[in-house]
């Protein structure tokens, strides 16, 4: 039975940093506030008018600093150090005041000291006070020291609180060193901020097309930032947030694709993204495997289109491939499709694609649920496929072959299809002659009926359906009369059979 077996195998797959309040820096004592009904206005006693101690002596002021009672002693400025009594003064004890900046530290069992002195608390239980921040005893009260000392009856010695300028001083400088670093601190978090995010907010980027040739490999499942970070890293772009920055500014992320691309060096981010874009800057080869060639010749194809050594890909190990569990080798099941095949693609990498296509076809028709249905094997409905397939004709044929070689199986006949000679004697031809069916081969369905032992070619996904949804009719022959115009005709009489091969050989110029 004849199709077009001679023919080439048919079809072509084509941030305002929040620093919080600000609390100002005071000195290490509070300053008293005014109780109610002091004088504003009362003048300061005079050191003339100092009442003498009990024991004789007086406060003497050194320096003319004022003074403060204290313990029997007389307090100097910090400067002077500890001072005693004139008469009988007795040395500031350990638990007693100690005099510092003109004032008494609060001493552990003691009053507190405000600001350099004492608080004198008077009998009516107020405590006067100038502006000045001095208290005076009102009617001669007396006010007791923490040293036991007291001041007599009636005597207007100055019992106040002073605070002293040094003291102040100190807690200013202390205040303005602190408000001055932090003014500093800030400046430095400002300068650190923009260095941080300057890189964001104004990347590094190169101007021009760049120069030199340089391959960068974008990986499977990249994304942007990754695909930079390798751009930058080969000397392409500047900075990967130059080019995060112009696929986002064109919204192109999506359509960045994996592969090899030939660049140039220092490019401008966003004409490094135009290449990327550009199918024409794939380092890339593009091989077509047609429907119905063998593995010999797709192998071939393979060798010459995608630069792989022949030998290697004859010599792949078929169990690292993927086959099918009930595929006896690789003929059959290299799907025929354009694959691409990238720099350091190996030959069990393409195999390995092409038969992984052939299992999204075969899960898409649902080949082994649907061979079963026929009452075949996956692999028997393959083999169909294969032979209609070989056979060639247009996809409207496909079904009718199909049911011409079920109904010739159904009948116990010899399928007679020449192509599986020709694949028996690993020839290409449109004339199969007399002697060429009488080869002995397991593949010669002239000699052997049934189906030969496996696929005799790649079949495609349109000849698969076709095996399994065969088309309803009762022909037993078919022969593609005109290959030029792949004409087909089917019949259930041998007699016009007969006449079809007659028209054939007429078409090829045979008598």
């Amino acid at each position: 039975m004849s199709g077009t077996p001679n023919e080439p195998p048919n079809g072509t797959p084509e941030d305002e940093d929040d620093i919080g309040d600000v609390i100002p820096f005071q000195s290490g004592d509070p300053e008293p506030e005014p109780s109610a009904g002091a004088a504003a206005d009362e003048p300061e006693a005079q050191d003339s008018d100092r009442p003498p101690l009990e024991g004789g002596g007086r406060l003497r002021p050194e320096g003319g600093s004022p003074l403060q009672p204290g313990a029997g002693a007389a307090l100097q400025p910090e400067d002077a150090g500890p001072l005693q009594a004139e008469d009988g003064g007795s040395r500031q004890s350990e638990h007693g005041n100690r005099s510092e900046n003109g004032g008494s530290r609060q001493s552990e069992q003691g009053n507190r000291s405000e600001a350099g002195g004492d608080r004198r608390q008077a009998e009516g239980g107020s405590r006067p006070q100038t502006e000045g921040g001095r208290r005076h005893p009102e009617g001669g009260n007396q006010g007791p020291d923490e040293g036991g000392d007291r001041f007599p009856a009636g005597g207007d010695a100055e019992a106040g609180v002073n605070p002293l300028p040094g003291g102040r001083r100190r807690a200013l400088r202390k205040a303005g060193l602190v408000s001055a670093g932090l003014v500093a601190s800030l400046v430095a978090l400002g300068a650190g901020a923009v260095a941080v995010l300057k890189p964001y907010l104004s990347p590094a980027d190169f101007e021009g097309t760049g120069s030199g040739a340089v391959t960068v490999r974008i990986a499977p499942g990249s994304t942007a930032e990754a695909i930079g970070s390798a751009l930058a890293e080969a000397g392409v772009v500047a900075s990967t947030q130059s080019f995060v920055r112009a696929t986002e500014d064109r919204a192109v992320a999506d359509r960045l694709r994996p592969g090899h691309y030939r660049l140039r060096k220092g490019m401008a981010a966003s004409a490094a993204l135009d290449l990327l874009l550009s199918s024409a800057s794939r380092v890339v080869r593009r091989v077509t495997v047609p429907e119905g060639m063998r593995t010999s010749e797709v192998l071939s194809r393979l060798a010459e289109r995608a630069g792989l050594p022949l030998k290697e890909l004859q010599s792949v190990d078929k169990a690292l491939v993927g086959l099918p569990k009930y595929a006896p080798g690789l003929e059959g099941f290299l799907f025929p499709a354009t694959y691409e095949i990238e720099p350091g693609d190996t030959a069990v990498d393409v195999l390995a694609a092409m038969v992984e296509r052939f299992g999204v076809a075969a899960r898409k028709v649902r080949l082994e649920e649907e061979a079963a249905r026929v009452h075949l094997t996956p692999l028997e409905a393959v083999t169909v496929a294969s032979l209609i397939q070989a056979e060639g004709g247009t996809d409207e044929d496909y079904p009718k072959i199909a049911r011409v070689i079920y109904n010739r199986l159904e009948r116990g006949t010899p399928l007679e299809i020449d192509s599986t000679v020709l694949y028996a004697q690993n020839r290409r031809t449109l004339r199969v002659t007399e002697s060429d069916t009488r080869v002995d081969h397991p593949y010669n369905t002239y000699r052997h009926k049934g189906l030969p032992p496996g696929p005799i070619a790649n079949p495609g996904e349109k000849a698969l359906i076709a095996a399994l949804h065969p088309a309803k009719g009762d022909w037993h022959w078919f022969v593609t009369t005109d290959p030029a115009h792949r004409i087909t005709k089917f019949t259930n009489k041998e007699s016009e059979f007969v006449r079809y091969r007659e028209e054939l050989n007429k078409n090829l110029g045979a008598s």
